[in-house]
């Protein structure tokens, strides 16, 4: 089976119809959407077609890119742009495999069901103890071979932790993607949004006259050449193109003990159920400076690292870093590199609304805690000259920073009222609360703060400000008193520590600090007795 050939990937067409598909038909119109059994496998797909085209395509100027985003390549025209690497995506046989180690034995590593590849799965640590009390092991036993390309794939490129030698993803385990959408109802244009010329894409990092093929793809190689042994892989040491291709585990599917049944994901029937798989460890180390183009990154000590989801999801908050970065003395990130082209070298070519498609694994080490997806609005930034754009951030920065201490002295208030002295423990929920609720309001102001970047108008920021903050006030303190300490059984509360505790929540949401993040001028200090008395007196 090659999965260049091969309907093997899940799609839904405009008229609701499910249906398998080759890659090469990823250019109908009619095909909307990614629609697998698993979110996982929508984002993998994903990125798996992105890269494709990314790696294969010849186009190298902005005009042939706007050229097919209005029409789209034919099928005869992928199957050209694909034909090169065919090789590199044989599923099964006996030679090099799609993100198999070709060189590994069966009798070389561990065996596993076949249900180890998903990312929720117990690991061998894990099932060696048996505390697999809540993702019990033997949940799946069979995949059919589509499904089972699936996993492999979204493994590969979230691993996480798996033990001495069980390598991560080339951004750590569980990494966050950002996407960009479009409004136009079809799967090639939202694919074709992440795609840049391909000299940009080249210049980014790595080392583009490395052109072997195993540069690009390393399963069609041993390991040895690339990494010496107990080495690492630096992206100067590969094409720029493994950046989409990564293959941090080793393992081998085993096609030699298949049966017919139902696959346990998509529930077909098939011939060929995969029920092991062989894995060892010391894969490739992916190490150095690596930049994912499809993910946001923040700035450390070390340098630049990848974004994880983290407890709490994803919301507005991460609006603008994931945007259009964000700078202070505290913290520095900066949006996923195809979100930073578009913005940048796309404004006025699209046309209509776009959306930011985040999504990932939430994981702790080698557990997955939560699988996070959502769709942030970006309106028409897209259509913003660069200057507006950098007034829309500076605004927005301000509006985020006024809730997160919003949101600080909630979480604050609440830990006093509920306890009398320090507290530790997971006080997420409050968080979470606090930026579900504000958060329409905030999309509300976006919308308007954008449409008037766009036509160019100036900004009278003052008015949103105040307003904001009277909505900070409002759901902290309303949060506080209905849900969160008020709604308590009464026997459980100290009223007194409550009392208190709400009452600096209201000056913490009043005072100097607070108006000062949000840019606002200091109230007037209220007169005391006496001078009300020497005003009376001078009149």
């Amino acid at each position: 089976m090659n999965l260049l050939d091969e309907p093997w990937m899940p799609v839904r067409r405009r008229d609701g119809s499910r249906e398998w598909i080759a890659p090469h038909q990823i250019s109908d119109l009619e095909i909307v959407v990614f629609d697998a059994d698993r979110p996982d496998f929508n984002g993998a797909l994903a990125q798996f077609a992105i890269g494709l085209l990314q790696t294969t395509t010849p186009v190298d100027s902005p005009s042939a890119w706007r050229q097919l985003f209005g029409s789209p390549p034919d099928k005869a025209t992928l199957k050209s742009w694909f034909m090169p690497v065919t090789a590199a995506f044989e599923f099964d046989g006996e030679g090099a495999r799609f993100m198999q180690d070709r060189s590994l034995k069966a009798h070389e590593g561990a065996v596993n069901e076949i249900g180890a590849l998903l990312i929720e799965s117990p690991g061998e640590q894990t099932l060696k103890d048996n505390r697999d009390h809540f993702v019990k092991r033997g949940q799946i036993a069979a995949m059919c071979q589509h499904c089972a390309a699936g996993a492999l794939l979204t493994l590969q490129i979230n691993a996480s932790a798996g033990g001495a030698g069980h390598r991560t993803g080339l951004r750590g385990g569980g990494p966050l993607t950002t996407l960009i959408k479009s409004q136009r109802q079809s799967l090639w244009h939202d694919l074709w949004l992440n795609v840049r010329e391909r000299s940009v894409f080249l210049a980014q990092g790595g080392d583009s006259t490395k052109t072997a093929e195993h540069f690009t793809f390393p399963w069609l190689a041993d390991i040895s050449n690339i990494q010496k042994p107990d080495g690492e892989t630096s992206p100067i040491q590969v094409h720029p193109a493994q950046v989409y291709w990564a293959m941090p585990r080793r393992i081998r599917l085993d096609f030699d003990n298949v049966s017919a049944g139902e696959c346990l994901i998509c529930g077909r029937s098939s011939e060929r159920l995969v029920r092991e798989c062989v894995t060892k460890n010391y894969g490739l180390n992916y190490k150095g400076a690596w930049d994912h183009p499809l993910s946001p990154y923040y700035e450390t000590k070390e340098g630049w690292l990848p974004t994880h989801p983290q407890p709490g999801g994803i919301g507005y908050r991460h609006w603008l870093a994931w945007v259009l970065g964000l700078s202070s003395d505290k913290k520095k990130q900066r949006p996923a590199r195809v979100v930073e082209h578009f913005l940048e070298h796309r404004r006025g070519q699209v046309g209509g609304q776009l959306r930011l498609w985040a999504f990932g694994y939430d994981m702790n080490k080698d557990k997955a805690r939560c699988w996070y997806e959502s769709h942030l609005p970006l309106y028409g930034l897209a259509d913003c000259e660069h200057e507006a754009q950098r007034r829309v951030e500076s605004e927005v920065g301000v509006w985020l920073g006024g809730a997160e201490m919003a949101a600080s002295c909630l979480r604050g208030a609440v830990k006093d009222a509920w306890f009398s002295g320090d507290a530790r423990g997971d006080f997420s929920a409050i968080d979470a609360s606090f930026w579900s609720r504000t958060e329409s309001d905030f999309y509300s102001q976006l919308r308007s703060l954008v449409e008037s970047a766009r036509g160019d108008r100036d900004i009278d920021a003052s008015p949103v400000r105040e307003a904001w903050h009277r909505l900070l006030i409002k759901t902290a303190t309303k949060l506080f008193d209905d849900e969160f300490v008020g709604a308590g059984a009464i026997e459980r509360q100290n009223p007194h520590r409550a009392a208190k505790a709400f009452q600096q929540l209201g000056r913490n949401l009043r005072g100097p600090k607070m108006r000062q993040a949000l840019g606002l001028p200091p109230l007037d200090p209220p007169k005391s007795k006496s001078d009300s008395k020497a005003a009376k007196r001078a009149a």
